[in-house]
């Protein structure tokens, strides 16, 4: 009850790597540091599904990561809004050729994509605000029904 009251108006997201070069990662370690402060917009990470409104996914998804990264995205409560982030992550990147499925979308829904390589974490800042009223809502939601 208390944990959901001061969650009432803030953003959690998981990063999740599916593969790839880590550059996408770097950009959201930065987002972070002092410079961006994603933690003033009341945006927090956490390094657990299930305490996640939101999934950042970066790097392609590797053949053996499809089926961890659908149990993640089960393992997360709703509303499961995932964003894309970066070109690997969107259409395989320059790892297309290899040992991948593809981008995200070809494994879970995706609700926002972030193009880049890397994207700047202004970006990815932005795209995590502009669902946060989705997810928010959905949330919103999700507890009123649960006091019915």
């Amino acid at each position: 009850m208390m944990k959901e009251l001061f969650r009432k108006r803030s953003i959690h997201v998981c990063v999740v790597n599916t593969g790839g070069c880590n550059g996408c990662d770097i950009e959201i370690v930065a987002c972070l540091a002092p410079r961006y402060d994603i933690e003033q917009y009341g945006i927090y990470v956490h390094n657990n599904p299930r305490e996640a409104d939101v999934l950042l996914v970066t790097g392609p998804v590797t053949l053996q990561w499809a089926e961890r990264l659908k149990e993640i995205y089960e393992k997360t409560p709703e509303p499961k809004i995932v964003v894309a982030v970066g070109a690997c992550a969107l259409s395989g990147g320059i790892f297309k050729e290899g040992h991948v499925v593809g981008g995200v979308d070809k494994v879970i829904p995706v609700d926002a994509k972030i193009p880049g390589c890397p994207p700047r974490p202004s970006e990815i800042i932005e795209t995590i605000l502009k669902v946060a009223p989705k997810a928010i809502a959905m949330r919103e939601k999700r507890l009123k029904n649960k006091d019915e």
